[in-house]
């Protein structure tokens, strides 16, 4: 989308809401541009199934979807399950955003560690969750099996103190446009 390079990230005007199955569509197009090995519908519809365990995001500008990611609750700890933009809307800071909700949302449901994996070669992504106070833990060799890249784990603990919370409300702070969030499923 030629608009998202000519519009600044301070006249953006984002929403980001529960993942519904009318925008499938739309993240199945991004999950195709971003990986090698996409997700199917059926995957994402099973997901969507385990509401109790999971919370699934989309992220749209103006109605059109433009991310998405989901996170899993196990115990006390939330895994980053999915986190994608468009590639037409990268460097308009909508992963901060998307990261921002999963993990206040993970923090909502009793979260205490949020951790993930990521592709050792994805610089930016690193960059990223290493502003929210991701480091890394650990590797898991041969990981992304379709082109036998290994992944870094990557792990935030105490993500429910004082502290971390100081940390997310800067982050917030620091991305320019407003932010709508819709209210998620119980």
């Amino acid at each position: 989308m030629a608009v998202a390079r000519t519009r600044r990230p301070a006249e953006l005007e984002v929403t980001i809401g529960p993942m519904r199955r009318r925008h499938l569509r739309s993240v199945l197009r991004i999950e195709q541009a971003v990986y090698p090995r996409p997700w199917s519908m059926g995957l994402f519809m099973s997901e969507l199934g385990y509401r109790g365990s999971r919370v699934y995001l989309v992220v749209r500008v103006k109605g059109t979807v433009v991310g998405y990611g989901g996170v899993m609750l196990v115990t006390d700890d939330g895994h980053i399950t999915t986190l994608a933009v468009d590639p037409a809307w990268h460097r308009q800071h909508l992963g901060t955003r998307l990261l921002h909700a999963l993990a206040t949302a993970a923090i909502e449901r009793g979260a205490k560690n949020l951790t993930l994996e990521v592709r050792a070669s994805n610089q930016a992504a690193q960059e990223l969750y290493r502003s929210f106070g991701f480091a890394p833990a650990g590797i898991r060799k041969g990981y992304y099996v379709e082109t036998k890249e290994d992944a870094i784990i990557m792990w935030a603990n105490d993500v429910d103190s004082p502290g971390y919370a100081e940390r997310l409300a800067a982050l917030e702070a620091a991305v320019p446009g407003t932010t709508t969030h819709e209210e998620l499923d119980p």
